[in-house]
């Protein structure tokens, strides 16, 4: 075979090839890339806008946080003049009621009292018959005599 028809053949077998590949191979791979270099392009947008999103919810929940401090320093307060203002509700409900319990206390003594007055008055009186009887020597009957008893007790 003669040389040079052989590197005719080869270089039209080349170009053929090469016009095969620009036709068919090429257009594919360029999308491919193409699309791979987009795809790429939008992950480091979204990266940067990540970054960027993350940068301002740090700062919207420091800002937050301040807030619920600030809310929460005002509960506190609200909860400690609510507090004292129970303590006082409560301080004046026991002067109420130890006014109360020391009337009610009062009250029994007196008629504790009225009623030992009482029995004394009848003790007396019943002494008074006594020593009566004793000096006229003779027995008075205190049922016989109740009205003279009662008027005794009466007076004393």
């Amino acid at each position: 075979m003669n040389f040079n028809a052989t590197l005719f053949g080869q270089t039209v077998a080349f170009i053929l090839f090469v016009w095969f590949c620009m036709k068919f191979v090429w257009p594919p791979l360029m999308n491919a890339i193409e699309e791979r270099q987009k795809k790429i392009a939008d992950g480091l947008a979204d990266a940067g806008r990540a970054a960027k999103d993350l940068e301002l919810a740090q700062i919207k929940a420091t800002e937050q946080l301040k807030e619920a401090k600030v809310t929460a320093n005002e509960i506190i307060e609200q909860a400690n003049k609510r507090k004292a203002q129970i303590v006082e509700e409560a301080k004046a409900e026991a002067q109420i009621e130890r006014a109360k319990i020391i009337a009610q206390g009062n009250a029994e003594i007196e008629n504790e009292r009225n009623r030992v007055k009482d029995d004394l008055r009848k003790q007396v009186a019943t002494l008074a018959v006594i020593g009566a009887e004793k000096i006229l020597e003779r027995s008075i009957d205190p049922a016989a005599h109740s009205d003279i008893v009662d008027k005794l007790v009466a007076e004393i």
